[in-house]
């Protein structure tokens, strides 16, 4: 039977001691109930605090026993939430949360740190921001680098440290195993690539090529001709919703919480980009294209897209006919192949190709490719947005071996622009060059855009000052001089959101449309500026006028001398190529390095961004 003895009361008990005698003595006060065993009640001192001792002990090993569970099963959890994730959605999940998290650091730097007393700090949040950006869309890579590259295409009204990240930004990416590829195979054929029962005669594992989405190795049909096999990483299938979302949420926080007019363009930029992850969709575009230049007598020829193998296609693999040649992002090998200089190119040619020297020079390749997105954007209104120089391959023509072939690979990004658009985009090029200024504005207004000289400025990649405007930019010119870094962000920031006043109206089709022209600007410079592109371009422009089906009588006659009255203005224009051109020979004559017409526009559109948006523009980075 247990006796429990009140706290607070002295508890007195006899001790018996060795000798017989009894001692009365006070043990213990207790504080606390404590329990006693009867009949003979016996508590010591001692007996007590090894019980609380005890306890106390069992009591932490409990919880550290708890508390180690807990943390393994977490740790087991995230280790099967991992795994999960990387088999069945190829880490689409963990590349979001890495998006997400970036996306909140650099949202809590800015809300943190852009503020005016740390105005002589912000060069450097722009840099932990770009690198940031940049090591997000490298680590993630995938269709990251294809969002990337849509957001450089703008990188010249960016920070300067955004500017100098993006251009760093390449579309290539390690290749995949040939297992991997194997399982493609099997997925989209159900047989291997090459075998008793296999698809091709033969097939090099190792790629020629490889880059974000896809990867591209080189085959031969039973029938013996050589194709290249273009294949979709295993990958980018299973991420691609996963990562458009995500970019559409970034876009969304990046509106809300810093006022910039930037999701409305999402909708529109997603369904291309997944367009152009449907290999038979790309077929049909390039189909469509060469269709196109055999009907178009200008560049029938000089032109050529390779063919499609349509029943070795599937929506993540592509057969095309190979074609041997110098692509245009080996320079040397270009000025070597086409007869401008002798050094050694970036890749080996082609046994074929060793010792041929084609005419017409570099002049004849950019013209070839001036007019071919001019006809685009102007007559077709079927335009290739990606025209890099990987994408381009130029070869000695196949019936004329002296003269150079322009061959244009890669057809998954194709923006359709229709009728109205396309001759308003033509009128607006001739009224640029013609200082129409109530045109322009006019197109402009229409479209919603706020700040006609700014998107003409864009549009020529040259720097364009209307009459009205000049006296507002002079001033624009000394508040800039003066400002702080915090000041001329906010500067830069209120002139775009005047520029997109309303994004509700403006076409989605210049999105991309601006991407090509920066693109084929950039090339024509890279090469010493060989041709007059905006002539070219606008020339183009003008003369679409006058074919524009549905046209009356006086109408096409009315478009006829506005396109004769075009062509005299444009004299001016050839002037100015022409004096860049004499410079450049002339300083070349005494060794000196010279500037070509596209660097003296660059450096023009350099000053006028610092001008008009308060700007530091990083040379070159108006490539595209």
């Amino acid at each position: 039977m247990r006796i429990l003895i009140p706290c607070r009361i002295a508890a007195f008990y006899l001790k018996k001691n060795r000798d017989g005698t009894r001692s009365d003595s006070v043990t213990i006060m207790l504080s606390c109930l404590v329990p006693l065993r009867s009949p003979a009640v016996h508590v010591s001192s001692r007996a007590y605090q090894h019980h609380f001792s005890h306890s106390s002990t069992a009591s932490r090993r409990s919880r550290l026993f708890c508390y180690s569970r807990r943390t393994a099963l977490a740790v087991v959890g995230l280790g099967v939430l991992w795994f999960t994730d990387k088999q069945l959605n190829a880490s689409a999940v963990a590349r979001n949360i890495r998006t997400l998290w970036t996306c909140t650091l650099v949202t809590l730097d800015y809300k943190l740190n852009f503020q005016p007393e740390k105005a002589h700090q912000i060069p450097l949040l722009h840099e932990r921001v770009a690198d940031r950006i940049y090591n997000l869309l490298t680590s993630n890579g995938g269709l990251y680098i294809k969002l990337g590259q849509a957001i450089g295409a703008n990188a010249a009204l960016m920070p300067r440290a955004m500017q100098d990240r993006f251009s760093r930004l390449f579309d290539d990416a390690p290749q995949i195993p040939y297992s991997s590829i194997l399982s493609v195979f099997w997925s989209e054929f159900g047989r291997s690539p090459v075998g008793p029962d296999g698809v091709f005669a033969e097939f090099d594992e190792q790629a020629v090529a490889s880059a974000s989405i896809a990867q591209v190795h080189r085959a031969r049909l039973k029938s013996g001709e050589w194709v290249a096999v273009k294949i979709q990483k295993p990958d980018v299938s299973k991420q691609v919703e996963w990562d458009l979302g995500a970019f559409r949420i970034v876009m969304w926080m990046f509106e809300s919480w810093f006022d910039m007019p930037v999701y409305f363009a999402v909708d529109f930029i997603s369904n291309h980009l997944r367009q152009e992850l449907d290999f038979l969709q790309e077929a049909r575009n390039a189909i469509a294209t060469a269709e196109f230049v055999a009907t178009e007598p200008r560049l029938s020829g000089k032109v050529y897209i390779p063919r499609v193998y349509t029943e070795y296609s599937t929506r993540r693999v592509l057969t095309a006919e190979w074609v041997d040649g110098v692509r245009l992002s080996d320079r040397p090998g270009i000025r070597k192949l086409m007869g401008e200089d002798n050094g050694i190119g970036l890749h080996p040619m082609h046994p074929s190709l060793e010792g041929v020297q084609l005419r017409g020079g570099l002049r004849a390749i950019m013209q070839t490719m001036v007019e071919l997105f001019s006809a685009q954007m102007f007559s077709w209104g079927w335009v290739h947005c990606d025209p890099h120089p990987g994408n381009i391959i130029i070869r000695p023509h196949p019936q004329y071996r002296l003269y150079p072939q322009f061959v244009l690979l890669d057809h998954g990004l194709y923006v359709r622009v229709g009728e109205e658009f396309r001759r308003k985009y033509a009128e607006l090029w001739r009224a640029l060059l013609a200082t129409d200024w109530d045109t322009v504005e006019a197109i402009t207004t229409f479209w919603g855009i706020g700040a006609p000289d700014l998107f003409a400025s864009a549009t020529l990649m040259r720097p364009v000052s209307f009459r009205v405007r000049r006296d507002e930019n002079e001033n624009g010119d000394s508040e800039n001089g003066t400002v702080n870094q915090y000041e001329r962000s906010l500067l830069m920031k209120e002139r775009l959101k005047n520029f997109l006043y309303d994004t509700d109206k403006m076409p989605k089709e210049l999105i991309f449309l601006g991407r090509n022209m920066r693109i084929v600007q950039g090339n024509n410079q890279v090469l010493g500026s060989p041709v007059n592109r905006i002539k070219i371009t606008a020339y183009w422009a003008s003369r679409s006028l006058t074919t524009t089906t549905n046209l009356t009588f006086p109408q096409r006659l009315r478009e006829y001398r506005r396109d004769m009255a075009f062509r005299i203005v444009m004299y001016s224009i050839d002037l100015v190529f022409w004096a860049s051109k004499l410079r450049q020979w002339i300083r070349a004559l005494f060794g000196v390095v010279s500037e070509g017409f596209e660097d003296e526009l660059e450096r023009d559109m350099r000053g006028f961004a610092k001008h008009a948006f308060g700007v530091d523009v990083a040379p070159g980075v108006f490539l595209g």
